[in-house]
């Protein structure tokens, strides 16, 4: 599994944005690709859990979707993660 965060800016291009993005989101969870995602309680970024096997795969999603690169939105670091509980 992977952890992206975001960080976020006002920029109204992000809140265009952000509607298709939740869509592709909404997909992706009902395959079992994304685990949970969500902003930060105080809307200075998000975190995302994807179940894919390799940074490619990851990558690979991330260049799919025009959100994580949208102004005001900046991918702020991806990291594996191996979780014990689910």
């Amino acid at each position: 599994m992977w952890i992206v965060e975001l960080a976020f800016t006002d920029a109204p291009e992000r809140f265009a944005a952000r509607p298709a993005h939740r869509q592709l989101l909404t997909a992706l969870h009902a395959d079992g690709i994304v685990r949970m995602s969500g902003p930060l309680a105080d809307d200075s970024g998000a975190v995302l859990v994807f179940d894919v096997p390799d940074r490619p795969a990851l990558d690979r999603l991330l260049t799919q979707d025009p959100y994580y690169s949208t102004p005001g939105v900046r991918v702020v670091g991806a990291r594996e993660w191996a979780p014990f509980l689910t």
